[in-house]
Parts: C-alpha cells; sequence; structure tokens
C-alpha cells in the first residue's frame, strides 16, 4: 500500500513536469512562429530562468511552490502555495526573479557582443526590458512585492509608470494588467502602518528595509541604462527579432511580455 502511494505521488510530480515543460514548449514553438526558433528558444529560457529565481527564493524560505508555467505572448509565473509569512520574505522572493532574470541577460549581452550575433543581442535586450518592467512598484509586478518592504503607499508611484508604458506601447496584456493593479491602488491608498491587522506583516527592520531599497533603485537604474543602450542599437525587441528572421512581421507590439 505505501509503494503504490509513493508510486502515485511520483507520478503526479511527474505530470507537474510535463505540465511545465509542455508550457514551455508551447510558448517556444508559439514564438517561433513570429520571431524564428532562436530568438523564441533564447527568450523563454530567460523567462524561465527568471521564474525560478522565484522558485528557489521560495523554496530557501520555507514556501510550497509550483514549478513555472507558461502561456504564449502571455508570460510566465511560478503559483506560490505557500503566502509569506512577513513583507520581507515577499520582498525576498520577489527581488530573486529579476535579479537571476537580469544576471543571465547580462551573460546573453556579453555571449553575443563576443560571438558578434545579433539574435542573441536581440534576446538580451528583451531579457533586460522584461526585467526592467517587472520592476514597476506595482503588484501584480515584482517590483511590487519589493516595494512593500518599504510601504505599499510606493505602489502609488507605479500608476504613472503604468500608464507611461501603455502609452509608449498599447497592449491587451497591460489593460488586464491594470485591472489586477486597481485594488492594489485603493490598499495602497487606505494603508496605515499602525493597522493591527496589517503591523506584523509589514513590520521589517529599518536596516532590512533600506537594503531592499538600494538593491532595488541599483537593478532599476543598471536596467534602465542597458535598456536604453541597447534600445539605441537595435530599436524594440520586436524589430530586432524582425531583422535576425526576416520572414516575420513583428510590430513593436508584438513584443513578448512577462
Amino acid at each position: 500500500m505505501i509503494k503504490l502511494l509513493l508510486l502515485l505521488l511520483s507520478g503526479a510530480k511527474l505530470g507537474k513536469l510535463f505540465a511545465s515543460g509542455g508550457s514551455m514548449l508551447l510558448s517556444v514553438g508559439a514564438y517561433a512562429l513570429v520571431f524564428g526558433w532562436r530568438y523564441a528558444a533564447g527568450f523563454v529560457a530567460l523567462m524561465f530562468v527568471h521564474e525560478m529565481g522565484h522558485y528557489l527564493a521560495a523554496r530557501r524560505r520555507g514556501l510550497a511552490v509550483g514549478l513555472p508555467t507558461f502561456i504564449p505572448f502571455v508570460g510566465a509565473w511560478v503559483q506560490l502555495k505557500d503566502l509569506p509569512h512577513d513583507a520581507e520574505t515577499d520582498a525576498y522572493v520577489g527581488m530573486a526573479g529579476p535579479l537571476l532574470g537580469t544576471a543571465a541577460s547580462l551573460a546573453c549581452y556579453v555571449l553575443a557582443r563576443n560571438e558578434n550575433s545579433d539574435w542573441l543581442l536581440a534576446v538580451a535586450y528583451a531579457g533586460l526590458l522584461l526585467n526592467l518592467i517587472n520592476l514597476i512598484p506595482i503588484l501584480p509586478f515584482d517590483g511590487g512585492r519589493i516595494t512593500a518592504v518599504l510601504s505599499p503607499r510606493i505602489w502609488l508611484l507605479g500608476v504613472p509608470a503604468m500608464a507611461g508604458l501603455f502609452w509608449y506601447s498599447p497592449s491587451p496584456m497591460l489593460i488586464l494588467i491594470a485591472l489586477l493593479a486597481a485594488p492594489q491602488v485603493w490598499k495602497a491608498i487606505r494603508f496605515r502602518r499602525d493597522d493591527p491587522q496589517t503591523a506584523d506583516y509589514y513590520r521589517v527592520a529599518p536596516g532590512i528595509r533600506w537594503s531592499y531599497a538600494l538593491c532595488y533603485l541599483a537593478l532599476v537604474a543598471f536596467l534602465a541604462l542597458m535598456v536604453a543602450d541597447l534600445h539605441e542599437q537595435i530599436g524594440t525587441p520586436g524589430e530586432a527579432a524582425a531583422a535576425v528572421h526576416p520572414d516575420s512581421a513583428a510590430p513593436e507590439a508584438q513584443a513578448p511580455q512577462r
């Protein structure tokens, strides 16, 4: 009986692994139809690294978490089965994705320069831009989880950032994200640090709080500079992918997002 139970459990884990891998392959196939297979594989790989940052950080903090799930032209995510116990844990898990994702994108950038590879440079740009967008300080972006360790009121700064992003590159996904963010904006407006219902959750030592702030600001500044520099060289991710895959008609609005 015990052997049968263990077999079923291992089968369930294997099924989750196949589901995660299958959704990843589906995304590669979908992106490949538009941007070419090399760009598609590289970009999805960078999304995978980003999500594994969240996954590993959650596991390190003892939280139950699912493997990454991918949806083409929507993005990827990991499902936290246990909610973080405090704002610092949430920030820790939120920061890990952009940090690991940025490191992987930077590795692509260095390799692209060394190999003089246009398609790999386009992948690096898309990865850097992906991580920069994810640092917008409002939920459901990673930036919202990170900045909450300072104060949820910082989410109010994410509203003009979201508006500017939509003005620059209108997308139905941004409308969906805005709808998901709306309750968080209201929560930020009503936030009171001395509220007994949330005081324990947001109680973080000042030194830890400001270490997250410095790391967040440094990462945003670095990514903004890298994205601006690469934008001048190769244009948008969609334009760069189209240049290395001439058969694709890849307008800016089709540039993949998380």
